[in-house]
């Protein structure tokens, strides 16, 4: 029995797909069961073209085996199997694919239109590339392939240890199939390849990879796959107590989910999905751990646990699957091939994701508050995200606290509310509810009956200023913003004149404080209070703090304005001081100065610049 060499490329390609193409050496046992799904798969088109008798589909059947003496794994099925003549082409020529010519033909056959034809589109099968069936070299040193083929009389064996070829001899068989048998190497420090010899481990895999192949893949007479998916069974047979067990018992979560999405779409890109948005984020959400992603399914076989370009950023707390037959695999069918089917595939879940949340907003607004609690900050960070290219498609799914109506609210609801003259779309950025409330910054503002966003999380200031505007309604901060433009003609002229008049005293204040605030100057927006501290340009304090936070951080510094309360018993004692024109008058404004300014800091959230000096201020001012 002479040994052949392998037709189609030399030792060094097929060591290259076996140690280059496939990453997790797993993926054998998933790439032989798909393979003798296929053949199943084909006997039963046959069946249906050639009305064949004999064959029913209820008989169909892959059995897994091991002997661990011999440290061997059977693969069997009993599909069409291989002629000799087949048996060399198909796994002689490296890279040849028996399934994919098959596809093709039944494919042609399909468009001539008869009953039996037509039946055949229900047939997905899988095989593309022809190379699969080689990973099992990536854990044996020895495979042996034994098939009988459906209506022939001589069964064939080929035997390969690799690389160095394979030989071919007639073999007896009493069943028309395949068995595939692998010996497995030796193990080593690095590889333990006799846990594939455990029954458990096989088990394990088939419910990984292949639970949803649609015949039985029994071993020691029991099932291991599900073999029918949840998603494919008729909407009107699956209970919403179904999905939610199916949810729990593949992503591992406690509770039942907010919303169950479950969509297929038929065309270019034809998929099914099943897409569930949680009640709770994950512990390692916001961590840099976190992957995001939707299992990814071709026929029915797992490809990969999570496909990430099947998810923009801002939706990557859904969790799910895709399964698709039209999906540009490589060739190790471990991973995607970057096309547009998948984009394709990744706009239309975007949008169904967007649309179910529209709909959870409107019809159960307790719900959505509570998803929004655990979530909300990844739908404000997709505002803010690549320069805001998606501010529109998310705008009307984000909440903000309303520090006049007391609830969380929509921009829309913010402008339902929202008087006619209003100039914009208030907001005030804070630690927390309480701290914004008692800004003296916002006094002015609510005098005036305007409703402010309170603004909580770290990316709710760049989400707004990245947006700009609302509906044509700019967004403006209660605490960078001059608000002298929002007063009447005569409260300005009052203003400036205040101004004029204490300008050599501002000035002083000014020259004190050096390079802490870039201005000094009356205020309009004070009235119980008798300072605050405000900034000019785009960085707010809020801002100047995250950014601080971060790694590596230059130390920012926001361009700070000190208002001061024209109308407050404070400005009067400055005034007395500097008027007295005394040197001990000018230190006295000069403490005061300081004093004043650590007030707004501290009214503001910000950290004292020197804690000590601050103290021994208030010592020296106590003691007279």
């Amino acid at each position: 029995m002479a040994k052949k060499q392998f037709k189609a490329e030399s030792k060094k390609l097929l060591g290259l797909m076996i140690n280059s193409i496939y990453t997790n050496k797993e993926i054998f046992l998933r790439e032989l069961i798909s393979n003798a799904s296929d053949a199943l798969d084909k006997l039963y088109y046959q069946s249906l073209s050639a009305g064949t008798s004999g064959v029913q589909k209820k008989d169909f059947r892959i059995e897994i085996s091991t002997d661990k003496d011999l440290r061997t794994i059977t693969i069997r099925d009993n599909g069409i199997g291989m002629t000799g003549e087949e048996l060399e082409t198909n796994l002689g020529t490296i890279a040849r694919s028996g399934s994919q010519a098959f596809k093709l033909e039944s494919e042609m056959a399909a468009e001539k239109g008869t009953p039996q034809d037509k039946a055949k589109r229900a047939i997905d099968i899988i095989g593309q590339f022809g190379v699969g069936f080689y990973s099992a070299f990536m854990v044996a040193d020895i495979v042996t392939v034994t098939s009988l083929a459906f209506g022939s009389d001589t069964a064939n064996k080929w035997t390969s240890t690799g690389a160095d070829g394979y030989t071919m001899e007639e073999a007896l068989k009493a069943d028309y199939g395949t068995e595939v048998v692998l010996h497995l190497k030796d193990d080593t420090e690095g590889e333990n390849y006799s846990k594939y010899l455990d029954y458990y481990t096989i088990r394990a895999l088939v419910e990984r990879y292949s639970d949803y192949i649609r015949y039985p893949i029994v071993m020691d007479g029991s099932t291991m796959n599900s073999m029918e998916p949840i998603w494919k069974r008729q909407k009107s047979r699956v209970k919403q107590d179904e999905y939610n067990e199916y949810y729990k018992s593949k992503f591992s979560d406690y509770a039942d989910p907010l919303r169950t999405i479950r969509t297929s779409v038929e065309g270019v890109s034809s998929f099914t999905a099943l897409v569930f948005i949680p009640s709770h984020a994950p512990f390692d959400y916001y961590s840099k751990d976190y992957e995001k992603g939707l299992t990814l399914y071709s026929s029915g076989v797992m490809i990969m646990e999570k496909c990430p370009e099947l998810l923009p950023n801002y939706f990557n707390f859904v969790r799910g699957l895709v399964d698709s037959q039209d999906l540009n695999l490589n060739i190790s069918r471990e991973t995607l091939q970057q096309d547009k089917q998948l984009q394709v595939i990744a706009k239309n879940l975007e949008k169904k994701i967007k649309r179910e949340l529209e709909d959870f907003l409107k019809n159960d607004r307790e719900g959505y508050e509570a998803f929004f609690n655990e979530f909300g900050r990844q739908l404000k960070f997709g505002l803010y995200d690549n320069f805001g290219i998606n501010k529109e498609s998310l705008q009307d799914l984000v909440l903000f606290y309303s520090g006049r109506q007391k609830r969380m609210i929509t921009f829309a609801e913010y402008l339902e509310d929202m008087a006619e003259d209003q100039p914009g779309i208030y907001y005030a950025a804070g630690e927390s509810r309480e701290k914004i409330d008692i800004l003296p910054q916002t006094e002015y503002i609510k005098s005036k009956g305007y409703d402010i966003l309170y603004l909580t999380d770290e990316v709710d200031e760049f989400a707004l200023q990245m947006m700009m505007k609302y509906k044509e309604k700019p967004f403006r901060s209660a605490l960078s913003e001059d608000m002298s433009q929002d007063e009447t003609e005569e409260a300005k002229e009052k203003l400036n004149k205040a101004t004029e008049e204490k300008k050599d005293l501002l000035d002083f204040i000014k020259d004190s404080l050096g390079d802490k605030v870039s201005e000094v100057k009356l205020s309009p927006r004070l009235t119980s209070s008798s300072v605050c501290l405000t900034t000019k340009g785009g960085l707010s304090l809020e801002m100047e703090k995250i950014l601080n936070l971060m790694p590596d951080s230059p130390g920012i510094k926001a361009e700070r304005v000190l208002e001061l309360n024209p109308d407050h018993p404070v400005m009067e004692a400055l005034t007395r001081a500097y008027d007295n024109g005394s040197e001990e008058g000018k230190k006295k404004v000069k403490r005061f100065a300081s004093l004043l300014y650590d007030q707004a800091l501290l009214i503001s959230g910000m950290p004292l610049e020197d804690p000590l000096g601050f103290c021994k201020a208030i010592d020296e001012y106590i003691s007279g």
